[in-house]
């Protein structure tokens, strides 16, 4: 086995980017072992529907990155507190859905470190009940990654919020997330350490060495990472693939303004909404349908609501109803 080295790299895109292009070039005969660490974002499994797994508004106010991975499974949280490894190897038929297999380097290395981590149900990692890693794999072309979190000293609170569904706002047809009970590693060990110590630790546990240095590493070349750079640009920096990817969903959102009730419907595929309906017992002097239409064909999203109304009178519809508030609705 060899470990791979991202550089540092924080940006969510580039790293799942990192992983896909190892994938597809190395694991043929050695097993690889990469690290990365992600700024604020959230991660959304490959069969998820995105809208429906994250708190909009506090996605929005934070600046959270939402991306789409390769994996099925659950969404997750990612913050510079939490280390995310990967094993990249060859699919031999037998190891996909193993994640014993996987993990049981991670755990051995865990409790060394005097964490009594254990595998707990199908994928998950736990201390005492309470989960610390959320795994998932991803098999093609013979090829296959097992990757996971570790949750080191992760913003609880934030993992909380923003994976905090409005559940009254959206009817899905796609998977939901099981959501556990959390806690960071660090609340096991007996003195705090920092990230890059953590990892060097876990390094060493895993390759079994006494220093560092003699991990074996695979180094990317300059024609490695312009081919990374590709595949971040024409997948996980598309709105198309962290959004449109969805499965198809219903929106029904409602609320008693001052200035009446509005209950709007909206059919989304692909990210689109494909159709809008608006109800309620408002008064406006415009057809509604107007506005309905204005909603219909655009991408279920705030920046492409904003735009689509740019220009509307909202109030001249819906009477005593604010544009923000109507918009604050609808996503």
């Amino acid at each position: 086995m060899k470990f791979i080295d991202n550089q540092g790299i924080t940006d969510p895109m580039i790293n799942l980017a990192i992983e896909e292009y190892i994938l597809q070039n190395f694991g043929e005969k050695d097993t690889y072992l990469l690290f990365y660490i992600n700024k604020p974002s959230i991660i959304v499994g490959r069969n998820q529907n995105s809208v429906e797994e994250i708190n909009t508004d506090y996605v929005e106010e934070n600046d959270i990155k939402v991306v789409r991975r390769l994996s099925g499974g659950g969404a997750v949280y990612h913050d510079e507190q939490n280390l995310n490894f990967s094993f990249i190897t060859k699919d031999d038929g037998e190891s996909f859905q193993d994640f014993a297999k996987f993990t049981q380097p991670v755990v051995d290395a865990l409790n060394k470190l005097g964490v009594p981590a254990e595998m707990k149900g199908r994928n998950d990692l736990a201390v005492e009940g309470r989960k610390i890693s959320g795994n998932a794999m991803f098999s093609t072309k013979g090829r296959m990654f097992s990757h996971g979190t570790l949750m080191l000293d992760s913003e609880i609170e934030h993992v909380v919020a923003a994976l905090n569904v409005n559940k009254e706002k959206i009817e899905s047809k796609g998977i939901k997330s099981i959501r556990s009970r959390v806690a960071n590693i660090s609340e096991y060990l007996d003195e705090k350490i920092s990230m890059e110590a953590f990892k060097e630790l876990i390094l060493k546990y895993i390759f079994d060495v006494e220093d560092v240095k003699d991990v074996p590493r695979h180094e990317l070349t300059e024609a490695d990472w312009d081919e990374i750079y590709k595949i971040s640009e024409n997948r996980y920096q598309k709105w198309e693939w962290n959004f449109g990817k969805s499965p198809k969903f219903n929106v029904q959102a409602s609320h008693k303004f001052d200035g009446g009730l509005v209950d709007v419907r909206l059919d989304v595929k692909n990210g689109m909404i494909e159709n809008c309906t608006i109800y309620g017992d408002f008064f406006g002097l415009g057809d509604v349908s107007e506005l309905e239409d204005k909603l219909t064909g655009i991408r279920h999203e705030r920046k492409a609501i904003d735009e689509a109304l740019a220009d509307v009178d909202v109030s001249y519809y819906l009477g005593k109803i604010s544009k923000e508030d109507f918009v604050g609705l609808l996503y």
